[in-house]
């Protein structure tokens, strides 16, 4: 969000969206004795990357491609990298014992409106009110995990005390046998769009969890 602020309007403007990839590997040190790896790709904006289902199925399409290509060469191919990597930050080198265990989106759309309209309203503003900053905007990701988990958490700076903006298909209280949660079908809630992308992003997660873990995920 910081560097799409800084380059809004700029020739090297950030798209609104980011697809991020999860690792994890085992970290006895750690308190839960694992560690967490996340390598992310982001756009330069344009009209192709700031339609998030389309970005996500052409993205489907190129990991489908890259597999087939590596599959025909004798070789497999890695999201990560080198050849035809499919990120462009964040952790790309990891330890062998790493594992796949999800996808995610980031994107700076939410209910305040279209990225590119609320980064122009920052500019806009009239000089005798308090003026927002980009520090008072939200944000929201999306993931899916192999293990079936999806997760929704929205970022809102001015959130109530204890209201933490999270979502999930199942409980995130290791604790808790038995409750009524609303966000069961998760992916099939919200509107058109937010139900496309959920969609979308299942084919890739799909695609990349049939290559990495050997596994067709529900």
């Amino acid at each position: 969000m910081h560097a799409a602020d800084e380059r809004f309007g700029q020739r090297d403007a950030i798209g609104p969206h980011g697809v991020m990839l999860f690792y994890t590997a085992a970290a006895p040190a750690e308190p839960h004795g694992y560690q967490l790896f996340t390598a992310y790709r982001l756009w330069l904006a344009s009209p192709e990357s700031n339609n998030l289902p389309r970005l996500l199925a052409d993205l489907a399409e190129v990991a489908a491609d890259n597999i087939a290509r590596a599959t025909a060469a004798g070789r497999r191919w890695n999201p990560l990298g080198p050849d035809g990597s499919m990120v462009n930050g964040g952790d790309m080198t990891l330890p062998d014992s790493a594992v796949y265990v999800g996808v995610g989106v980031t994107t700076l759309d939410t209910d305040q409106g279209r990225w590119y309209q609320v980064a122009r309203a920052l500019r806009d503003q009239p000089i005798d009110h308090r003026r927002r900053s980009v520090f008072d905007l939200k944000g929201q990701c999306y993931a899916l995990l192999t293990d079936g988990t999806v997760l929704h958490a929205e970022r809102d700076p001015h959130a109530p005390l204890g209201v933490d903006g999270i979502r999930c298909n199942k409980t995130l209280d290791p604790d808790r046998i038995s409750y009524y949660n609303p966000h069961a079908n998760l992916t099939e809630q919200g509107d058109d769009a937010t139900r496309g992308m959920w969609r979308q992003l299942g084919v890739l997660h799909h695609t990349l969890a049939a290559l990495l873990t050997g596994e067709q995920q529900a």
